[in-house]
Parts: C-alpha cells; sequence; structure tokens
C-alpha cells in the first residue's frame, strides 16, 4: 500500500532537489562538478521512480469510474507522465551524453538553464497537480485518508 505521506515525502525530495539544481545550475563552473552531477542524477532517478510509482498503482481504478471527467482527469495524467518521460530522455541525451559520467554536456549554458527550469518547472507543476487534484480526487473516490492505492 502506497500512503500519501510517501507520496508527498517523494515529491518534497523532488522539489527540493530541484531548487538546489537549479541554484546550482546558475554558477557555469558548479555544474561540471562530481557532487552538482550526483544530485542532478538523483533528481532524474527520484522523478522517474515517482511517475512510475504513480502510473503503476493510482490509475487503474480511477480509469474504471463511471464518472467520465474522472476517467478524462486520469488520462490527462498519464498522457502528462509520458511528456515528462520524453522530454526527461531529450534532455538527457542532450546534456548527459555519457549516461552517469561525473559531468555535463554543457556547450552552450544560456540553453542549457533554459531547457533545465523547463524541465524543472514541468515536474514542479506535475507535483502541484498532483497535490491539488490527483490526491484529493482519489481520497473522495476511495474514502481512505491514509493510503492512496
Amino acid at each position: 500500500m502506497i500512503t500519501y505521506e510517501e507520496l508527498n515525502t517523494q515529491n518534497h525530495s523532488i522539489t527540493e532537489l530541484s531548487n538546489v539544481l537549479l541554484y546550482l545550475f546558475r554558477d557555469r563552473s558548479v555544474c561540471d562538478t562530481e557532487t552538482c552531477c550526483e544530485l542532478f542524477y538523483r533528481y532524474m532517478d527520484k522523478v522517474k521512480e515517482h511517475v512510475d510509482l504513480v502510473d503503476k498503482n493510482l490509475y487503474g481504478q480511477l480509469l474504471t469510474h463511471d464518472d467520465h471527467e474522472i476517467q478524462k482527469l486520469v488520462k490527462n495524467f498519464m498522457s502528462g507522465s509520458q511528456e515528462i518521460k520524453k522530454i526527461m530522455a531529450e534532455y538527457t541525451r542532450t546534456w548527459c551524453p555519457r549516461k552517469r559520467a561525473d559531468t555535463l554536456a554543457i556547450a552552450d549554458h544560456d540553453r542549457f538553464l533554459d531547457e533545465s527550469g523547463k524541465m524543472f518547472n514541468l515536474v514542479l507543476q506535475r507535483i502541484q497537480d498532483e497535490t491539488e487534484n490527483l490526491y484529493p480526487l482519489i481520497r473522495e473516490i476511495r474514502g481512505n485518508v491514509d493510503h492512496a492505492a
């Protein structure tokens, strides 16, 4: 069973890493450090883990719900998951050509900052949407205040 506390803890960790990385990425010399890369890969792993957890565990019952608006909302979340995965894969191909290397491949720092900001904002928006829309909906439908799945 997955608790809302677990989901919120994951979201908090992702948000924290996003904020730290966006701050660190502003300094070009820091982007090439092993520490920054380790944080970056930790962030990528946590986002993937969270999206996969939500995708695999929270949608089943909602997809078969009688209310078509609920089904539509869930399908939008599923579509958003695919978009996040696609953007993260493209981002990784561009900026991390050597998987799990101790540096990022940043030839154009301004472009890197722009694309990083867009990716982080997309993930942060998803977290906010989950917290404000998906989790309350699941609580309402399932009537369980502790467990999401």
